[in-house]
């Protein structure tokens, strides 16, 4: 299954576990914590129109309020750049869902329209700077023009707002996969995966969703590029991981080494010439250590060939050194 950033949440995101976790870990509220998330609904978002559907990655849901369907919408957008006019677009997402309610009779008992709850899901590097009431988005108007300008705000929750150290005592799916987010250590995951198959056991479908959303982040970012076969069980990734991070961190130490020996060799020769300049030529000019000190070890070699039996140091490095 390919997944690129933004697909892979809304992939998340259409299980309802999620959904609970994201609204009891990050949205501050008593009356939704309350609410019963075993009736969570996902609700099917075909009355986005064409013009809209190829920017829509919201995914809706509906939930029972008290004993009835008394409705509330929780309209996740998921964005990895800052866009400006993001209040613009959910306020226009949330009239689209509105005038499908009305279409299909789903208002409430006394014709009134349910309450939504539009969230902006932000898991983008830069800090999030757009406006997030379409109000903000005018100017002030003089008079009473100025009494007329729309009012839709979006709740944001922003990756970049919870360092590790906030997320690590939560017991919260959602907390565990900004950690994931987070730039960490190939220990650390195979730590957040042993921990998500304790809490998973019984939830084998949950567990193959999270283990092909991590197989996805971990060879789409730039910190590992780790290729990793198929795989769809948290247990065989974690295996699997330790395996490639050992494989990964001998590559690179074997590469440290190379580099090491390679400096080492360069660094040598580079004294090698300067002592034979010395001893042919005399002092050495701060110019013609620059040139050395930047020079390929290549370089050096000719040079060191050519000052073996040069007259002059224009014999060696041309005439425009001295």
């Amino acid at each position: 299954m390919s997944l690129d950033h933004d697909s892979s949440y809304k992939y998340l995101f259409s299980a309802p576990e999620m959904v609970r976790d994201l609204i009891m870990g990050f949205v501050p509220d008593e009356w939704l914590h309350r609410l019963d998330y075993a009736t969570l609904e996902r609700v099917d978002g075909s009355y986005i129109t064409e013009d809209f559907r190829g920017r829509a990655d919201d995914i809706v849901w509906r939930i029972k309020v008290g004993g009835a369907w008394a409705y509330l919408y929780l309209l996740i957008e998921f964005q990895s750049t800052v866009d400006k006019y993001m209040a613009l677009r959910m306020m226009v997402y949330q009239g689209l869902l509105y005038q499908d309610l009305i279409k299909q009779g789903k208002v409430l008992s006394d014709g009134r329209l349910p309450p939504v709850l539009p969230i902006v899901l932000y898991n983008g590097s830069q800090r999030w700077t757009a406006a997030r009431d379409v109000f903000d988005l005018i100017p002030p108007v003089p008079g009473l023009v100025e009494q007329f300008k729309p009012r839709a705000k979006y709740l944001l929750v922003d990756e970049n707002d919870y360092p590790d150290s906030e997320l690590t005592p939560l017991k919260n799916l959602v907390a565990a996969i900004f950690r994931f987010e987070h730039p960490v250590s190939s220990e650390k995951i195979e730590e957040l995966i042993a921990l998500l198959e304790v809490w998973l056991v019984d939830q084998p479908g949950l567990r193959r969703m999270i283990a092909r959303w991590l197989r996805a982040t971990l060879m789409r970012k730039p910190e590992y590029r780790i290729l990793l076969p198929e795989v769809d069980d948290l247990q065989e990734l974690r295996i699997m991981l330790s395996e490639r991070m050992k494989e990964w961190a001998h590559q690179h130490e074997a590469k440290g080494v190379q580099r090491g020996v390679l400096q080492g060799l360069q660094q040598g020769e580079s004294l090698a010439l300067q002592k034979l300049l010395t001893k042919r030529f005399g002092g050495i000019t701060p110019e013609t250590l620059a040139r050395i000190a930047s020079a390929s070890q290549e370089q050096i070699e000719v040079w060191f060939d050519q000052a073996i039996d040069a007259s002059s140091y224009d014999e060696v490095f041309g005439p425009t050194t001295h």
